[in-house]
């Protein structure tokens, strides 16, 4: 804990200018505030403790609340992976109910899943977050045959990528047999793609993406993560994947 006389946190106010009953409203208009070293050796402060205690406890109630069961272990791994599944096939399903347009296929950036597995039993909403800790948001991007071609050559070379709604093989680092909603890639067609605003924006070397429009709802990735295991539970009565040989290495 950090002791009071190493902790300066000034707050100025000003009235609103509107009362509530009889008492003016203020709100905090700048804080300023000193850091010291924190060790070992300072003292406690019991008043900062039971002042942020009543907080820390309402997060780990919340983080602590069952969403649904994992039946089984869903694993991390390249070219595909149940884990990998699981995470493309929620932002397939929850963004398809957030957009107007035919979402074609979803992807998710394989170094942004920060768990290796969500193992089989309880899976509750902090570990949900352990899974995905950024607040990014899903947003849609139309991208013709070429470009989505580019943009899969470039995962191809990361060893794949995880996603709904297409399935592709990896070959000398480029992406063959292109299949989206079970029809083959066309270089004049029109595809509508969800990604992460990081790599919708050009995260990962997507710069092929960076330039086109985006479309959001501001619908976070995590919540539909978090939506999408109330769903499945809700309707097969487990949270759960398979593989699908959406991404295989070439023979």
């Amino acid at each position: 804990m950090i002791r009071s006389s190493y902790l300066r946190l000034l707050l100025f106010v000003l009235p609103l200018g509107s009362l509530v009953g009889c008492n003016a409203v203020y709100v905090p208009s700048k804080a300023a505030y000193s850091t010291r070293r924190i060790t070992q050796e300072l003292a406690s402060d019991s008043t900062l403790f039971y002042l942020i205690k009543p907080y820390g406890d309402s997060v780990e109630k919340t983080m602590g609340v069952v969403l649904g069961t994992v039946r089984e272990t869903l694993e991390k791994a390249q070219p595909e992976g149940t884990l990998g599944n699981f995470m493309a096939d929620a932002y397939l399903a929850m963004g398809s109910q957030q957009f107007e347009k035919p979402i074609d296929a979803a992807f998710v950036n394989y170094g942004g899943i920060r768990l290796n597995q969500l193992p089989a039993g309880p899976l509750t909403i902090g570990k949900i977050f352990e899974l995905m800790p950024f607040d990014n948001v899903l947003v849609l991007q139309q991208l013709n045959g070429l470009q989505l071609q580019s943009f899969l050559d470039l995962i191809a070379a990361r060893g794949g990528w995880p996603v709904a709604g297409l399935r592709y093989t990896i070959k000398d680092k480029r992406a063959l047999d292109i299949y989206i909603k079970g029809k083959p890639l066309q270089a004049e067609g029109r595809y509508w793609i969800l990604n992460s605003d990081f790599v919708a924006s050009g995260g990962d070397n997507a710069e092929m993406l960076k330039s086109l429009p985006q479309l959001s709802t501001g619908y976070l990735a995590r919540k539909a993560l978090l939506d999408y295991v109330v769903y499945q539970q809700g309707q097969q009565g487990y949270v759960g994947a398979v593989l699908e040989k959406r991404v295989l290495y070439a023979q």
